[in-house]
C-alpha cells in the first residue's frame, strides 16, 4: 500500500454494508481500514439456524481477513469504536485495552443494529435476542439443554417447563425461529430420548400485532400463520409480553386477560434498536435520530455539514427503506462509488436510490413465502428460491458447498450436525428443582 495516495477510508462495521463497501473500493486508489469489535463478517439472517443446529459457526461468519485477504487496499483492525471526532477526522476504538485512533478522510459508518427490548433491558438475562454469533450459540445451548434436563425431570409440570419454548415477535426471526424448534421437536430429534417424546414440545409465538410477516400483505401472513400452526406452533396474535424472568413469561391478550406461561427456554425477537453510534454521530453533528436510534441521513447518505461521512444499512434512515440486507448491501456500494467519484474529481450522485430485489422468508422445510415485483409466491417455489438467494450471498465457495450439504442433511433428512454447544452454555436446573431422579 506504500504507493497508494494519501486518502484513507475508514468504514465501520464488517456486516453486508461495511464489506461490500470495503469491497467496493477494491480498484480504487485509496487506503481502506475496517474497523470492526469482531473479526468476523456475519451473515445474519442464517443465525436461526445456528441457534436450532443446523449450521456452524465459520459458516455463517466467515474471518473478514480471509475474505478480504486478495484485496492489497485494505487493513482490518479489531476494534470496538467508542468516539468519532467530526473536526479532528478520527475515529476512537479499543480491543482488550489497547485504544487505537485512526484518522480518516471519507468514513462510512456501517456499525448495524442491535436488539430491542422497548426499555425492558432486564429481559435480555431471560430471552436472549438474535443479534450475534454469542446470542445463536446461548440459544442453542439453551435449546438442547432444555431436551437434556426434560430427559432428567421427573416432575411432569417441571419437564413441561423445559419442552416449552416461547418466541417473542411475529417478524421474520421469529417466524422462523418458531418453526424451526418446531421441526426439531418433530422431525430432527425423532428416538434421541427416551422418558418423552420430543414431538409433544410446546412452541408459543407471540406478537403484539394482528398479524404475522405484515410487511407482507394480508394473503401471505395467513398462509404463514397456517403453516405454522399445521407444525403444531401455537400463534397468539394481539398478545404483548409484560414479564420476563427465569421461569416464564407474562402475557396480555388483546381483551385484557393476563397470562402466565411456564418456560425454561425463551427467545427475543421484537423489534431492533440502532447501533449507539448513532447517538454519537448524532451529538457531534446535530443529525436527526429516530425514535430506534437511527441516523437521518440526506439523500446522498450523508450526514448535514460533513459530506466526508457515510451512514449506510440498518443505522441510517432514508425514507421508508426496510431494514433488509439489499438495503445495507446497496448503500455501502453507493457511498463507496461517491467516494471513488470524489477521489478521481468526477461529479458524485445526488442521491441514493434503492432497488428492491424483493423480500422473503422461510417458514419450514419446503415452506416460505416471497414477494418479487408485483409477484407474490409461497409454498416450495419460494422456498427453493430463498435457498438459491441464500447461497448466492454467502461469501466462499466452501461455505456455499458445507451450507449446501447441510441443509440436505437437515432439510431431506432429519439430522441437526451441530448441536455442540460449550458446558457454561447449558442450562442448570432451577434452584428450587431438588427433586429425586433415578438413571433409567
Amino acid at each position: 500500500m506504500g504507493d497508494l495516495p494519501a486518502h484513507r477510508v475508514v468504514v465501520i462495521g464488517s456486516g453486508f454494508g461495511g464489506l461490500f463497501a470495503t469491497k467496493q473500493l477494491r480498484r480504487e486508489r485509496v487506503r481502506v481500514i475496517l474497523i470492526d469489535r469482531t473479526p468476523y463478517h456475519l451473515f445474519q439472517p442464517l443465525l436461526y439456524q445456528l441457534a436450532t443446529g443446523i449450521l456452524s459457526e465459520g459458516e455463517i461468519a466467515p474471518a473478514a481477513r480471509e475474505v478480504l485477504k486478495r484485496q492489497r487496499n485494505v487493513r482490518v483492525l479489531l476494534g470496538e469504536v467508542s468516539h468519532i471526532d467530526l473536526t479532528a477526522r478520527t475515529v476512537t476504538s479499543s480491543a482488550a485495552g489497547l485504544m487505537t485512533v485512526t484518522p480518516y478522510d471519507s468514513l462510512i459508518v456501517a456499525a448495524g443494529a442491535g436488539q430491542s427490548y422497548f426499555g425492558n433491558e432486564q429481559f435480555a438475562q431471560f430471552a436472549p435476542g438474535l443479534k450475534s454469533i454469542d446470542d445463536a450459540l446461548t440459544l442453542r445451548g439453551q435449546i438442547f439443554g432444555a431436551f437434556e434436563m426434560a430427559e432428567l425431570e421427573t416432575d411432569p409440570q417441571r419437564q413441561a417447563a423445559w419442552l416449552t419454548f416461547v418466541v417473542v415477535g411475529g417478524g421474520p426471526t421469529g417466524v422462523e425461529m418458531a418453526g424451526q424448534l418446531a421441526e426439531l421437536s418433530r422431525r430432527g430429534l425423532t428416538r434421541n430420548f427416551t422418558a418423552f417424546d420430543p414431538a409433544d414440545a410446546r412452541v408459543i409465538l407471540v406478537e403484539a400485532g394482528h398479524g404475522l410477516l405484515t410487511d407482507f400483505g394480508g394473503t401471505l401472513s395467513r398462509r404463514a400463520q397456517r403453516s405454522l400452526e399445521h407444525l403444531g406452533v401455537d400463534v397468539r396474535l394481539d398478545t404483548s409480553v409484560t414479564d420476563v424472568d427465569a421461569a416464564g413469561v407474562t402475557t396480555r391478550a388483546g381483551d385484557g386477560s393476563t397470562q402466565r406461561i411456564a418456560s425454561n427456554t425463551k427467545v427475543w425477537a421484537a423489534g431492533v434498536s440502532a447501533s449507539p453510534l448513532g447517538g454519537l454521530l448524532a451529538g457531534a453533528s446535530g443529525a436527526q435520530l429516530t425514535r430506534s436510534g437511527q441516523v437521518e441521513v440526506l439523500p446522498d447518505c450523508t450526514i448535514p455539514g460533513y459530506s466526508e461521512v457515510f451512514v449506510v444499512g440498518d443505522l441510517m434512515r432514508l425514507g421508508q427503506m426496510p431494514g433488509v440486507a439489499q438495503v445495507a448491501i446497496q448503500s455501502g456500494k453507493f457511498a463507496a462509488r461517491q467516494i471513488a467519484r470524489r477521489v478521481r474529481g468526477r461529479d458524485t450522485e445526488h442521491a441514493f436510490h434503492y432497488r428492491d430485489k424483493g423480500t422473503m422468508a422461510t417458514i419450514s422445510r419446503f415452506k416460505a413465502i416471497a414477494i418479487i415485483g408485483p409477484l407474490r409466491v409461497s409454498g416450495l417455489p419460494a422456498w427453493l428460491l430463498w435457498l438459491g438467494v441464500h447461497l448466492v450471498y454467502l461469501i466462499g465457495f466452501k461455505n456455499r458447498l458445507t451450507v449446501l450439504l447441510h441443509w440436505a442433511v437437515t432439510f431431506v433428512g432429519r439430522g441437526r450436525s451441530e448441536r455442540t454447544a460449550p458446558r457454561a452454555r447449558l442450562v442448570a436446573p432451577p434452584p428450587d428443582a431438588q427433586a429425586s431422579r433415578s438413571p433409567v
